[in-house]
């Protein structure tokens, strides 16, 4: 059997071919593509996480706290909130459906507008919000707790966050110790709390 062996002129064409391909991909940046779990903010991927469906076998109330699932990821800066579970926090709508967080911090960023971290969903659909007692661990309404703000605690990603309490003696004792204020949910500033989203963002973009 005969070999046929390319002509010099097609090898010289399909190296050239070759190179103008090599050149052009370093010539074009990639872009990565947006699909329905993404979005592309500021040149960074953020996940879009879905929230937990109520599962009835769970054996709770429709409104009732519930464990966090461990792949269960933070809409906001999508961390997993089960391995910060001492921080985490949770939302649960009329019908049951859960969004679980990595601290308060970013339970109240998503509170600000819930909407551009949950598509379709809005705050008149939550029914209930949780925060994790610092001191019992603990679930408790955060319209109930007691948070300090501005003390030498990081949170998760090592950046300024709001430990919670069930009694205000608990968080006065905290705040003596380490610093800050009490305050409740409703006296922390919008201002303050992009303040502090913006530097834990920082920090995750520097590791």
């Amino acid at each position: 059997m005969l070999l046929r062996i390319p002509s010099a002129k097609l090898l010289a064409w399909t190296t050239g071919t070759l190179i103008i391909a090599l050149m052009l991909t370093k010539l074009v940046p990639w872009q990565p593509t947006v699909t329905d779990d993404q979005t592309i903010t500021s040149g960074d991927i953020c996940i879009v996480a879905p929230a937990t469906p109520f599962d009835p076998n769970w054996g709770i109330s429709l409104l009732a706290p519930r464990k966090i699932p461990v792949d269960a990821r933070c809409p906001v800066c999508g961390m997993y909130p089960a391995r910060t579970s001492e921080w985490a926090a949770q939302v649960i709508f009329k019908n049951g459906d859960t969004h679980f967080f990595d601290s308060p911090l970013t339970l109240f960023i998503y509170l600000l507008d819930p909407s551009k971290y949950s598509r379709g969903r809005n705050a008149s659909e939550i029914t209930v919000s949780y925060v994790t007692d610092t001191s019992q661990g603990q679930w408790i309404k955060t319209s109930e707790a007691f948070f300090v703000s501005g003390s030498e605690v990081m949170g998760p990603m090592r950046a300024g966050n709001f430990p919670a309490f069930s009694l205000i003696e608990d968080a006065q004792d905290f705040a003596k110790k380490r610093g800050g204020t009490v305050m409740k949910a409703d006296q922390i500033k919008s201002q303050s709390l992009q303040n502090l989203h913006r530097s834990r963002q920082h920090l995750h973009l520097k590791d």
